[in-house]
């Protein structure tokens, strides 16, 4: 199975900015470059960002008690940072289902204009009470519905790992 070629740094830049940081110090690892935790955090952080946008978020938590779970993850790695150097975080909706989604975040390294990683995660909408997988509510759905179609229209190929997705059974 041949994956698709990565975006160029100035493709994924179609996507909006969902964060933007700096390796400090303390993301450093014996390495000498950013340690995986910080590309995890980074890509959930912007896919967090995201939900957030389309209401999954505090008052989703506190009034339909309904939330997110994360199910999966792939991280891919494509450059090094290291410390002092620029990064954004630009995600996008692959794909979903009554109770799912599939994101993708990509880590860009401002300073080197090139993608650093990607992030790929499956999250899982939950009743929060019963802690068991509930389908997305018509609003949030249709926004995920929205994020799917703009992904969709991008003039390039998502880089998927092609190891995760959402199941349709």
């Amino acid at each position: 199975m041949s994956r698709p070629a990565l975006p160029t740094y100035e493709q994924v830049l179609d996507l909006p900015v969902l964060l933007e940081s700096e390796v400090t110090p303390d993301f450093i690892d014996v390495n000498g470059h950013m340690n995986v935790r910080h590309y995890l955090d980074a890509g959930a952080h912007g896919a967090d960002v995201l939900c957030r946008r389309i209401g999954i978020d505090d008052a989703y938590r506190a009034q339909r008690r309904l939330g997110i779970f994360t199910a999966e993850h792939h991280i891919r790695y494509f450059s090094e940072m290291h410390e002092g150097e620029k990064l954004s975080v630009h995600t996008a909706v692959v794909d979903r289902s009554a109770r799912a989604g599939h994101l993708l975040s990509f880590i860009l390294d401002r300073d080197g204009e090139r993608l650093a990683c990607t992030v790929e995660i499956v999250i899982v909408g939950v009743d929060m009470d019963t802690r068991r997988p509930a389908e997305f509510p018509a609003d949030v759905a249709a926004a995920l519905d929205e994020r799917v179609e703009a992904a969709r229209r991008l003039p390039w190929p998502l880089p998927l790992s092609g190891a995760m997705g959402i199941r349709r059974d």
